[in-house]
């Protein structure tokens, strides 16, 4: 009984976090700044694109966290929720609670993430990641930077 009070609990959580997000991206979607692409002013058009960049990044993340969200919810409505998609057993409450859109338990998480498994709910684009921030560096380089093999 106390698991499934858990789950009851746990899927109220999800609810309010899904409804949280769809309003947040409902939001970001409605913020259409006006570009400064006719302005004078490279600073602020420069400003501007690593904002849009930014943000567009972290709409994505969001997107991703909605669709885990939404997934979860349909789990626990299937009767599915709580148990590990990979190895069929039941995933710890205090995992679930910690992140309540989870499929998957600790070890079979750990396994894929070894194994530099398939993530089909989104890759994390690390390339891009640090590209990105490469870009907006103004950091000169230096001769540690640089590896030489010998």
């Amino acid at each position: 009984m106390a698991r499934k009070d858990a789950l009851l609990r746990l899927h109220q959580r999800l609810l309010v976090q899904r409804d949280d997000l769809r309003s947040k991206l409902g939001f970001q979607n409605t913020l259409s700044r006006p570009s400064s692409a006719g302005s004078s002013d490279l600073g602020d058009v420069a400003f501007e694109g690593v904002e849009r960049e930014i943000n567009s990044q972290l709409a994505a993340l969001e997107t991703r966290e909605l669709q885990k969200i939404e997934k979860a919810i349909r789990a626990i409505r299937e009767g599915r929720y709580g148990k590990c998609e990979l190895c069929g057993r039941s995933i710890p409450i205090t995992r679930l609670r910690a992140l309540p859109y989870t499929s998957s338990c600790v070890t079979c998480q750990r396994v894929q993430e070894e194994s530099g498994g398939d993530f089909a709910d989104g890759d994390a684009d690390w390339e891009s990641a640090i590209e990105f921030q490469a870009r907006q560096s103004d950091r000169e380089l230096t001769l540690s930077d640089i590896d030489i093999d010998s």
